[in-house]
């Protein structure tokens, strides 16, 4: 299996939508490769955040960058 692979059955992998053969190859590519182990993680504990309404305070002084960091991508360029 290779990233592109397993980027490809995501959707289908969280969803239980994946067969044992196809749900085996992930666990190997995953045990084998970091760069997706990171995204099944990630991508796993955003569904359960959400999925359990989690609600996370950030200080104001994260909360003001993320802010600003949001506003310069999202702002024209000129």
């Amino acid at each position: 299996m290779t990233c592109t692979d397993f980027l490809s059955q995501l959707t289908d992998y969280f969803d239980g939508q994946i067969s044992p053969e196809l749900l085996e190859e992930v666990r190997a590519h995953t045990a084998t490769c970091s760069h997706c182990e990171v995204v099944l993680d990630t991508t796993s504990k955003t569904i359960a955040v959400y999925r359990d309404h989690e609600l996370y305070e950030f200080s104001p002084e994260l909360r003001d960058r993320l802010h600003a960091a949001i506003m310069a991508k999202c702002s024209p360029k000129t």
